[in-house]
């Protein structure tokens, strides 16, 4: 049954790969553009890529990037600040942008028929975006006040800000994407024109299209919109600050009155998914899957859940997308009675009867299958597979290693998974994390003071 099903998988990934046909070209300004065409609905995606994102900002600097992601919602020479996302959403679209650490990129998603009136807009704030001396202040009150909301209000996006931190020393994956406060508080006008400046030209991004569109169709309207757009002769190479070799363990205690239950993370250096080579973090990606992936049947689901008792959650993370070195990531959560040293110890014990053991055979097929399923099921996602490509040429893979990904998944052997776990788990690449609710203040009893004529008893 497991075969047939797993075959049947098989057949249904071809046949939902060949349906989504691929066509990759350049403009002569160097713009990279991908073309997916999926003619099931009259809709379409329009998602641009700039190879710019927080790891490649300055020291000192830090929250740049997202913050012109912001101000790019401004003016330009011919449209009023806030034009684009009331034109996309009267049209009856939606838009939107994000900054991770190595890419920022801006999209909508509208009736296909309304693609060039979204590329003429997205390619007019690619090269003439106008920012105002009222903007670029309220705008930083913005983003300021998206940290107090998002990192500064909540104990574990702390935590894990303070995480990475600790894991990277060097690197700027080290650095929140949105930036430290003090940082924040002194970007100015001069700081995004100039990031603005450096970074966002057709050379220096990635156009994706997907929906109902043809290549003919998309390379005309890019050849009309960005093709006039001049690329930058001084788009300076992603060299970056490295991380040093980890030599010894790192450990924290983070405390706070509002984590309501402890738990503990610990995150490992790991190599990164690398263009041409994406072997490793295939073995990385299956062997998450297999430790956490799945509360009910993952190696650290049924040891801590379910045989011990020592926990009510725990689970295993990596993502290889990254140009440098990036983590895999666990966390597990005690049950009732348990303090975090003993669960730190069931959780070591369950890793290492996992490198004695091995891998069951019966759960990596099934791993397998779940991954060639999540394959197929997201070749129905038009912007899911948009975000995929341009995610990927973005941070320097081809669209070869786009597609050769999923036989990379699958040509991953058992011993090839334990391999990248007896690399992966060495506590000198560690860094571990109890978080603890923070003790209640003591405060101190202060007797009142007495009159020395009245008594305390009729003082008023």
């Amino acid at each position: 049954m497991r075969a047939a099903f797993a075959a049947l998988v098989l057949a249904v990934f071809a046949t939902s790969a060949s349906a989504a046909p691929v066509t990759h070209f350049t403009l002569a300004n160097g713009l990279e553009a991908v073309v997916i065409e999926d003619h099931r609905a009259p809709v379409v995606v329009q998602m641009v890529w700039y190879k710019a994102g927080s790891a490649d900002e300055m020291r000192g600097k830090s929250g740049i990037a997202h913050y012109l992601e912001h101000l790019m919602f401004k003016g330009t020479d011919t449209m009023a600040a806030g034009e684009l996302s009331k034109t996309v959403s009267a049209n009856g679209g939606s838009d939107n942008a994000f900054t991770s650490y190595d890419y920022t990129a801006y999209y909508q998603r509208i009736a296909a028929d309304r693609l060039e009136l979204v590329m003429k807009m997205e390619a007019d704030r690619m090269r003439h975006l106008r920012i105002s001396p009222d903007d670029w202040q309220t705008e930083r009150d913005v983003i300021l006040e998206e940290r107090a909301q998002r990192t500064d209000s909540d104990p574990s996006a702390l935590l894990r800000e303070q995480m990475r931190a600790a894991q990277f020393l060097n690197s700027p994956y080290g650095t929140p994407i949105i930036g430290w406060r003090q940082e924040m508080e002194a970007l100015t006008r001069d700081d995004a024109l100039a990031w603005y400046k450096r970074f966002y030209a057709p050379n220096n991004a990635v156009l994706v299209v997907a929906g109902d569109v043809t290549p003919e169709q998309v390379r005309s309207l890019a050849e009309e919109y960005y093709g006039p757009l001049a690329p930058s002769a001084d788009t300076p190479p992603r060299a970056r600050p490295q991380e040093p070799p980890q030599r010894a363990e790192r450990r924290m205690i983070y405390r706070d009155a509002r984590i309501a239950q402890p738990y503990l993370m610990r995150s490992y250096l790991a190599p990164e998914r690398d263009p041409g080579d994406q072997k490793a973090a295939a073995a990385l990606t299956i062997l998450s899957e297999i430790l956490g992936g799945n509360a009910a049947t993952s190696v650290l689901g049924r040891k801590l859940l379910f045989e011990t008792g020592d926990a009510i959650h725990a689970s295993a993370g990596y993502d290889g997308m990254a140009i440098d070195k990036t983590t895999f990531s666990l966390a597990a959560m005690p049950a009732k009675d348990v303090s975090l040293p003993e669960l730190e110890a069931a959780l070591d014990k369950a890793l290492q009867d996992f490198l004695a053991a091995g891998i069951d055979p019966a759960q990596f097929e099934r791993i397998r299958t779940q991954i060639r399923a999540s394959e197929v099921y997201e070749q129905d996602n038009t912007q899911a597979l948009a975000r995929r490509y341009g995610e990927a040429l973005a941070s320097g893979f081809t669209i070869a290693d786009v597609q050769g990904w999923p036989a990379a998944l699958m040509s991953v052997t058992p011993e090839e998974v334990m391999d990248a776990a007896r690399t992966i788990f060495d506590p000198a690449r560690a860094v571990t994390v109890y978080a603890e609710p923070a003790p209640a203040p003591i405060v101190p009893v202060v007797a009142p003071a007495v009159d020395p004529v009245l008594s305390p008893e009729v003082a008023q």
